[in-house]
């Protein structure tokens, strides 16, 4: 290279768990290729899953199989239009029956999805919770209403995501043991009192990242934390940035892919107007019109079959547009790290104030040069022996207390980022598999794209040619 280091070698393997399999541009080789990595890794939100020993998903069948849009009259007289989804869980042969009932079907809004979100989210801070499918259709690099909230597809992608939301949940080893999540699956009626009587709402403020909370309030204690901290964690600091730079990357790439499906489409759309002009000239000549009528059939395919391929490459831009928003799941878990450091940190000083103050009751530390209690005692006299031995014990029972404090903080957190790290380890390790098989997707449908393309126009030419 220019600047005089060695330029890496091409590897042109992907591993795959322990595994490497070679790169190749063959679609029937991908199409292997994206197989086995979905084999070596833990199960994703899609429809065909595979479960993990020890999980909920390994004893239940959970979809969501159909929405509805409803409408009820408010108080005010007005019509609320909103959209329930159908829940249904079925228990595998074989399985434990303490689980429930062996089939439930329920209905669900989205806003039970959030309810049941923003619980585990307080409940497992340490977890890095999934998200879910965003609420509004909107752009996301834009964040503008692009299209109806009740807009079929939409509703049926974001069906999707809530159902990947659920198998997501029900996969996780400690998640999946929720009793709250399984009255989510299995209780319709008595659900929202009993996630409402675990008093988990009271946590919230203090928490970033979960859904209709005081958000500014919790932004700021976040900041707050973040700021003031005497001793931050390299390790989530990383982390922090490692998540920002995750998310800009993918929104850059879903920006770009927009733009060229736009591009795409609209060049395959065009297309259309060549098999009308063909099949319009068919009309007028006898010896080619065969040819050009069969020529404008081509066309007219050539138009339409984008349409598919088109909603699968938005599948697939659905399943980055999760990992951006899991970005924000891994922030969240950062920023509670963050506040409990900063409980230490406070906790630690609060016992040095103590500290100080013992000492310089029993003369062993000396005074501020300007203090209250060194005015009152030249205002007043000095204050008598039992005076001072009543605030002693007075400071010392607050000494014992702070070094509780100490104590417990301490402990909480280090325990807190000891489960947190193998939370992230965790994670990281289903986003590579995850994302190995997206991109690996991606260029399949490219591929099958450009060999639909040549189909197409070489049928075409030997329509020119038996003209």
């Amino acid at each position: 290279m220019a600047d005089g280091t060695e330029s890496p070698e091409y590897d042109p393997t992907i591993s795959v768990g322990s595994a490497t399999v070679p790169v190749t541009t063959d679609v029937d080789e991908l199409s292997k290729i994206a197989a086995k990595i979905r084999q070596a890794r833990p199960p994703r939100p899609c429809v065909y899953l595979t479960v993990q020993d020890g999980t909920l998903l390994e004893a239940m069948e959970i979809n969501v199989i159909e929405q509805e849009k409803r409408t009820t009259q408010t108080s005010m007289g007005l019509k609320d239009v909103y959209t329930v989804y159908l829940v249904e869980t079925r228990t595998k042969d074989g399985a434990n029956k303490a689980l429930g009932e062996e089939s439930t079907s329920l209905w669900r809004r989205y806003s039970e999805f959030e309810l049941l979100r923003n619980y585990l989210l307080v409940t497992y801070s340490h977890v890095v919770i999934p998200p879910l499918p965003e609420k509004r259709a909107t752009i996301m690099w834009q964040q503008l209403s692009t299209v109806d909230n009740f807009d079929s597809e939409f509703i049926e992608r974001r069906r999707t995501g809530l159902e990947g939301f659920l198998r997501r949940v029900a996969n996780h080893h400690k998640l999946c043991q929720d009793k709250i999540f399984h009255g989510f699956l299995q209780d319709e009626n008595g659900w929202k009192a009993s996630v409402n009587a675990t008093g988990f709402q009271a946590k919230m403020k203090i928490l970033p990242g979960s859904v209709n909370v005081n958000k500014q309030d919790s932004r700021l204690k976040s900041l707050n934390a973040a700021f003031r901290l005497k001793k931050p964690d390299k390790r989530f600091e990383d982390l922090k940035n490692y998540c920002t730079n995750l998310q800009s990357n993918i929104t850059a790439l879903l920006k770009l892919r927009a733009k060229l499906a736009d591009r795409l489409y609209g060049i395959h759309k065009i297309h259309g107007n060549y098999g009308r002009v063909f099949s319009e000239w068919s009309g007028i000549e006898h010896e080619m019109g065969d040819g050009l009528q069969s020529a404008g059939h081509y066309m007219d395919s050539y138009k339409d079959y984008i349409d598919d391929f088109m909603a699968e490459e938005e599948l697939i831009a659905d399943q980055l547009k999760e990992y951006a928003c899991f970005a924000d799941a891994v922030r969240s878990v950062c920023s509670k790290q963050e506040m409990l450091q900063y409980e230490v940190e406070k906790a630690e000083e609060m016992l040095a104030s103590k500290t100080q103050l013992r000492d310089q009751l029993q003369g062993t530390a000396p005074t501020k040069t300007f203090s209250w209690r060194g005015l009152s005692s030249k205002v007043f006299g000095p204050e008598t022996e039992q005076v001072k031995e009543t605030k002693l014990r007075q400071v010392k029972d607050q000494i014992q207390e702070a070094e509780e404090n100490v104590t417990r903080t301490q402990k909480e957190a280090e325990e807190f980022v000891e489960e947190a790290l193998k939370e992230i380890d965790a994670f990281k390790k289903t986003k590579t598999a995850d994302l190995k098989e997206i991109f690996i997707n991606f260029s399949v449908l490219q591929i099958k794209i450009a060999k639909r393309g040549i189909t197409t126009w070489t049928n075409t030419k030997e329509c020119f040619e038996k003209m």
